[in-house]
Parts: structure tokens; C-alpha cells; sequence
């Protein structure tokens, strides 16, 4: 006894200290091995089968057992988990194995783990829902949550409402993890326009895959009293003959309600518009919206009878919906049709569109029948349109392009007639004005100006006027001018000229030179002061018009300070002698610096000559004893200016007898061992060298090089006057005194005179160098050239 009570004792030990846990998904099939308990728990497979096994499962269902031949451990039922642990997150079976011979006993927990075999359902699949078409948005209803028996994950996750653009879910979660959804209004409902919303809403758990459930939400919308009353006319037009009996309907109201039952059950009343006299007339049906004659019709009392009619719905808070009927009255065609002018834009701007209403025209006849039978038209062609809208209604539309700087305003005489034998006619006259739109850019007269200014004006002094049109009103025609911006020379245009911006006046901000500057291009703007601005430009050409400003300046022969010429000539001269020649240039224009020689005093007339065009003074005889030894001659060079300058030189000749050179076309015999001429043959020499040199380096920079290289630049400074070969010939260009007056002329100036041949034909070149520098340049600040066709 003693050995049992020790034996059980030491079964129960170990029962309680060692646990051996297992975890299978439920749903398993049939026969399957859950765990192999001989290998886990250390027995020896072969002395089960001798031995007494038991499976002791703390459940009233047998799910497992165990084979005693293979000691594994197999399922005899599928399990469950929401029949085992039905509402619990974790779900464990307790097995007890027991071994006898010797007694042993073994504890077994085996945890049943979740698998999503479960969809989501709700426990109601129909859900009915009644929302007032009022309901604002954002406005909540709850709705029944799903029920999944699984748990964790594959538990309800989230919820899906079918396509809906009033409604939308909300989902959110209770304590315990319950996910509930209320249904959200989005968009105000419309009874009218729907009056039941068929939604799907969706249940989804979180297993993999996914399973859901779906319930039916049925959303009624309920009928709150917005839906007016509507006559299916807004006027009604009835003819009725005069004399028609009491009792006679003459029209049945027709008016609906879009809302539903009290809110859509109406009654008809005239309304306090409708005048006394009528309501003696007819009567009214509350009801039916039946009118029936009820008084004694009389033509010649009462042509037309007006009838203001409110139907009323029976809402909480009654809407109402108004129409009007007008009866006619038929007679004999004794009345003339009516124009009426219903709605009249007398003022349109003329872009307006084309086919815009500008007036709605009725017409009437209170005759009947063909008697009342109207047509309008007008009764000149003009840009507008009739177009018939409705019975007795027409609309006058802008058929084509208006333009105010064509027509102003439009008279326009609509003509109504009706079809009675005779017609009858009527006309009405309404004027429509043109208002004025920034449609025209402003134009000058001329596409491009020409202004002639003279030099040395005044700063200041006005121009010209640049005028330009627009043929717009008001702001539109309020034009503004402007100089387009440019520079010339480094200079802006707007230091040079201003113009006036309000009177297009152009005035010179400074004087003019024209020996400086021969012409200035540039463009005016003129602008409008229209929404948005319009503008044009136009080029401006101001030429400076030389002016004779400046005196001939006398170059040869060459005297310091203005003081006399003394020439020394043998008396044995013969007639034809070239004694001098007087050389004088003007840097005025062409015309201007034309320059004739004159004597302005002449010792003896009869002894010398003088050409008027090339200042050469030759004698005419040979001297005679009886001449003064002693001639002075004045001569005066003047341009061809109006007023005309001048110069003049006085050249006193004295004879003598000894045997003389005589005066030769070569300058270099005047005084030729001078040390100004000494300086000029060094001067010469030294120029003549280094051209040599520089002709020597180009040689042989030009055979280095394959490509020429590009010319350069004139000087800035250069000087250039070209001149026919007539003149030419007629000013001696040819000539060595020429050329020995020119060097003298430049030689007072501080620089050096180089004569440099070219070929017959072409032109001749002098170039003038700086004294000091005894170099040929080609900058700028070098010197400048003087080119002689």
C-alpha cells in the first residue's frame, strides 16, 4: 500500500513540474500526426503495445489519440476553435497520458491556433434607413458592425461602402478592438431627383486571403415641402367670343408639385393683381383650376381679360407658383395690332457680338382669328435681325459687324400688320447709340516723316508737328506720343530731341552741326489711352541742312599770322607766267564750299590775270619799263553761300632784273634751303624710310600668311572729300602747288604731309601724320586722309 500511495505521489510530482506543450491550426483532417510522444516524452516504442496507454482529454469530444505502435499522436476529429474556446483570443486542450506497468503519467497542453475559415456576417443583412432630404452634409447614422467568430488578424478589419456620391463610412474602433462604421452624409439628398439610395456595405477581415460579408443599406429619402408649385405655362393665352354663355370653361389650370403628399396637394386663387372686373368676369375652381366664364362678356367693354393665378402646395410652410392668362376677345378686325416693346438695350458698344438680343419686341392684336394674325418686320435694311422666340414675342438681334466710325446710331422702324381684310398696320421707331470701344489704332498720315533741319538752330526750337488719328471717342481718341529709345554714337535719342506727348510736337534739345552729324533716324510712337492701350510708330528722318557758317579759309600761299605775301619774279617774265595761285577750302557743304577767286585790288589791271575757279594768277603781257617795279595784288576767295564769305590775301610782286627762276608749279622752289623746308625733307626722308620698312614687313607677313587678313578699319578721324575729275582738273589737284599748299596748310597744324602716288584713274591719297610722332598711324587719334577722285 505504502509502495502505491508512493507511486501515485510521484506521478503527480511530475505531472506538475514538467508540461509538454504543442500548437497545431485548427481544422486539421483526420489521421493527422500531431506529435510523436514516444521520441518527445523518452519511451520506448516497443513495450507500448504491451503496455496499458490511456488519453485522458479534459473535454467531452474524443479529437486525439494515440497510436500505440508508433507512439505518435494523431487526430481522431477536426477541431474547432470557435466551438472550443468560442469567444477567446487563445484557445488550449489539457491532455493527460497515462502509462501503467509501471505507472506513469504525462501532461499534455495542446494550443489550438486560428485560421481564417470564418467570413465576417452581420446580423442584419437589410438595413432601412429614413434621411430628410434636408439633412446637411456631414450628418452621421450608425449602422449594425459585422461579426467575424475568428480572432487576431483574421478578425473584421475594415469596412467598404459601394459607389455613392452622398455617402461615404467612418470607421473607428471600441475599447476591446471592435471596429464599428457610421454612415456620413457627403452631398445634400434631393427627394426629387432620387428619392431611394440602394447601397453595399462591405465587411472585410484581415486573414489571408481576405473573406467578407455584405448587408443592404436602404436609404429613404424623406420629403421635406422644397418644390414650388409649376404652371406648365408661365402665361396662358386664351380667345373667347363676346356674349359667350355663363358656365363656359374657357381654360383648366395645370400646376404640379415635384414634392409628395400634403406638400404636392394644391389649390388655385387669383391673385390681387388680378383686377376686380375680371374676377366679375370668371370664376375660379380651388381644385380643379378650372375658369369658366361667369359674367356677360361685352367686346366693346372689355377687349382682354388678365388673369393672375397662384397655385399654393398645403406644406408646413406653403410654397407657391404663379402664372397668368390672358383672354382675347374675338370681334371684327377693327383694332390695329400693337407693338410692345418688352426689354430694350438702347446703348450697346460696338463690338457687341454678332447675334446678341438687344431688344424683346411683342406684338398684339385685341382682334381674333386672322384679324389677329400680326407679322412684324422692319422696314429698312439694316444690321439687325427679327427673330421669332415665342407666339406674339420677338428678339432683335445684331446680325452683323457694327462699327461706330461708320454709323453712329441706327433708327430702326419695326412694322407690325395683321392678316384682316384690309390689314391693319402699326409701326414703333427705337434708336439704338453705338458706344465707342478702343477698336482703332492711331494712324499718321504719313508712313514715314522727312524733316529738314538747318544747322546751328536754336535748343529748343520746334521742328515739326507728328500728328496721328484715331478715329475713337473720349479716352479712346486721347493720344499720347513718345521717342522710341536709341542710341547714336553713345548718345540717347532723348537727349537729342523731345516731343510733346499730348500735341505730337518734335523739338531739338540742342543745336545741330551739320559739318557733325548729316542725319538722325528714329521712330515716334504714338499711343491711345483706350483698355487696353493701342499704339503705332513712325520713322522719323531728320536731316541737318548745312547752313554757311563757315569762312573760306585760305591755305596757299601760306602767310604767318595774316600777314602780306612778298613774291620776288624777274621782269623778263613772259605773258602766261604762272606767278601764284591762291588755294582756299571751306568745310561747308558742297554747294556752300564752292569757292571763285576774285581781285580785289590789282595794281595794274592789264598785267595780271586771275581764273576764278583754281586761283592761279598769270601775267597777261610782259613787263615794260613804264611798270611799277612794286605790284600789290588783293584777292578775294568767297564761297557760294547765301550770304556768301570770304578771305582775302594780299600778294605784293616786287621785279627784278637780274635772270631769276620763274615761279615753276613746283611749291618746293619757295624758299627750299628754309629750315621749314630743311625740317621737311627730314620729315620726308624719315617717313619715306619707315613706309619702306613697313612695305618690306607686309611683304613678308603676307607670304607667311594663306589668308589675308581683313582690312582695317578707316580712321574715325579721317577726313574724306571726294571730287569728279573735272574738279580736279579745274582746282589744280594735280598740280605740285597743290600739294605744297596743302603740306603747308598742315604743316601750321603740327603734323607732316606724305604724297603717295597711285595708279592713273584712282584716287590720290595725302596723308597727314603727327608732327611729333614722325610715324604713319591708323588709330584713331593718328591723323586723317584726304581721298580726290
Amino acid at each position: 500500500m505504502k509502495t502505491l500511495w508512493a507511486a501515485l505521489f510521484f506521478v503527480l510530482l511530475e505531472r506538475a513540474l514538467s508540461v509538454t506543450r504543442y500548437s497545431i491550426p485548427e481544422e486539421m483532417e483526420r489521421g493527422s500526426v500531431v506529435a510523436n510522444l514516444a521520441a518527445d516524452l523518452g519511451l520506448d516504442v516497443s513495450g507500448l503495445a504491451q503496455r496499458e496507454v490511456k488519453l485522458d482529454i479534459f473535454h467531452s469530444k474524443k479529437y486525439l489519440d494515440v497510436n500505440k505502435r508508433t507512439g505518435e499522436l494523431f487526430i481522431v476529429e477536426k477541431m474547432d476553435r470557435e466551438t472550443l474556446c468560442p469567444g477567446k483570443i487563445t484557445c488550449f486542450l489539457k491532455l493527460d497520458l497515462i502509462i501503467e506497468s509501471p505507472l506513469r503519467m504525462f501532461n499534455i497542453e495542446l494550443g489550438i491556433t486560428d485560421i481564417n475559415d470564418n467570413a465576417p456576417h452581420f446580423r442584419r443583412d437589410r438595413v432601412e434607413l429614413d434621411v430628410s432630404e434636408s439633412s446637411s452634409s456631414g450628418e452621421r447614422f450608425s449602422l449594425p458592425n459585422a461579426f467575424d467568430p475568428d480572432v487576431g488578424a483574421n478578425t473584421v478589419k475594415t469596412y467598404k461602402l459601394s459607389q455613392s456620391e452622398h455617402f461615404s463610412v467612418d470607421i473607428h474602433s471600441g475599447s476591446d478592438g471592435t471596429k464599428y462604421v457610421d454612415l456620413v452624409l457627403m452631398k445634400a439628398l434631393d427627394r426629387e431627383d432620387k428619392p431611394t439610395h440602394n447601397l453595399i456595405l462591405t465587411a472585410i477581415d484581415g486573414g489571408v486571403p481576405a473573406r467578407s460579408g455584405t448587408a443592404s443599406i436602404i436609404v429613404r429619402v424623406q420629403d421635406t415641402n422644397d418644390n414650388a408649385p409649376q404652371f406648365d405655362q408661365a402665361h396662358y393665352s386664351l380667345n373667347i367670343s363676346e356674349n359667350s354663355p355663363p358656365g363656359t370653361v374657357i381654360v383648366k389650370l395645370n400646376a404640379s408639385d415635384a414634392d409628395e403628399g400634403p406638400n404636392a396637394e394644391l389649390s388655385y386663387s387669383f391673385t390681387l393683381y388680378t383686377s376686380e372686373k375680371t374676377q366679375e368676369m370668371f370664376s375660379l375652381n380651388a381644385n380643379t383650376g378650372e375658369i369658366a366664364v361667369k359674367g356677360v362678356i361685352d367686346y366693346e367693354e372689355m377687349k382682354i381679360f388678365e388673369m393672375f393665378l397662384e397655385a399654393r402646395d398645403n406644406g408646413a410652410v406653403p410654397l407657391s407658383g404663379q402664372s397668368r392668362v390672358t383672354v382675347y376677345v374675338n370681334d371684327m378686325n377693327d383694332n390695329h395690332p400693337e407693338i410692345t416693346i418688352r426689354s430694350l438695350k438702347n446703348t450697346v458698344e460696338e463690338n457687341i457680338p454678332v447675334g446678341t438680343v438687344i431688344a424683346l419686341v411683342g406684338v398684339s392684336d385685341r382682334d381674333t382669328g386672322d384679324n389677329a394674325r400680326v407679322h412684324l418686320n422692319m422696314n429698312k435694311d439694316l444690321p439687325f435681325i427679327l427673330n421669332k422666340s415665342s407666339e406674339n414675342l420677338y428678339e432683335l438681334l445684331v446680325s452683323e459687324v457694327l462699327d461706330r466710325e461708320v454709323v453712329t446710331e441706327y433708327e430702326i422702324t419695326l412694322v407690325v400688320s395683321d392678316k384682316g381684310n384690309p390689314p391693319l398696320s402699326d409701326n414703333e421707331t427705337i434708336t439704338v447709340h453705338l458706344l465707342d470701344v478702343n477698336d482703332n489704332a492711331p494712324q499718321f498720315p504719313q508712313s514715314s516723316y522727312t524733316i529738314p533741319v538747318k544747322e546751328n538752330n536754336a535748343p529748343g526750337a520746334l521742328l515739326s508737328s507728328i500728328t496721328a488719328l484715331d478715329p475713337d471717342l473720349n479716352e479712346n481718341q486721347y493720344l499720347v506720343y513718345f521717342i522710341i529709345e536709341k542710341e547714336i554714337a553713345n548718345t540717347s535719342m532723348s537727349m537729342l530731341f523731345s516731343i510733346n506727348p499730348e500735341n505730337g510736337n518734335l523739338y531739338a534739345l540742342r543745336t545741330f552741326d551739320y559739318e557733325m552729324e548729316k542725319e538722325f533716324v528714329f521712330h515716334i510712337e504714338a499711343r491711345d489711352s483706350g483698355v487696353p492701350p493701342l499704339s503705332s510708330n513712325v520713322s522719323v528722318h531728320v536731316i541737318i541742312m548745312d547752313q554757311n557758317d563757315n569762312t573760306p579759309l585760305i591755305v596757299s600761299p601760306w602767310r604767318p599770322h595774316g600777314s602780306e605775301v612778298r613774291e620776288t619774279i624777274p621782269r623778263s617774265t613772259d605773258k602766261g607766267t604762272l606767278i601764284s595761285k591762291v588755294i582756299a577750302i571751306d568745310s561747308d557743304s558742297v554747294h556752300n564750299s564752292r569757292i571763285t577767286y576774285q581781285f580785289l585790288q590789282n595794281t595794274d589791271a592789264t598785267l595780271f590775270s586771275l581764273d576764278q575757279y583754281n586761283g592761279e594768277i598769270r601775267t597777261m603781257r610782259m613787263f615794260s619799263y613804264r611798270d611799277s617795279r612794286d605790284q600789290r595784288l588783293v584777292v578775294i576767295a568767297k564761297d557760294n553761300g547765301e550770304p556768301a564769305l570770304s578771305a582775302t590775301v594780299t600778294i605784293k610782286l616786287s621785279t627784278v632784273e637780274t635772270a631769276m627762276k620763274t615761279y615753276t608749279e613746283v611749291p618746293l622752289e619757295y624758299d627750299i634751303f628754309s629750315d621749314l623746308n630743311l625740317y621737311l625733307v627730314i620729315g620726308l626722308g624719315s617717313v619715306s624710310f619707315l613706309l619702306l620698312i613697313t612695305i618690306l614687313v607686309t611683304i613678308v607677313l603676307k607670304c607667311q600668311k594663306a589668308k589675308p587678313s581683313k582690312a582695317a578699319p578707316p580712321s574715325r578721324n579721317s577726313v574724306i572729300s571726294e571730287r569728279n575729275s573735272t574738279i580736279a582738273d579745274s582746282t589744280l589737284v594735280s598740280n605740285d602747288a597743290y600739294w605744297y599748299s596743302l603740306f603747308l596748310a598742315e604743316t601750321r597744324k603740327g603734323k607732316l604731309v606724305v604724297r603717295q602716288p597711285v595708279p592713273k584713274g584712282s584716287r590720290y591719297i595725302v596723308s597727314s601724320i603727327p608732327r611729333s610722332t614722325g610715324l604713319t598711324e591708323t588709330s584713331d587719334s593718328a591723323a586723317s586722309t584726304l581721298q580726290v577722285l
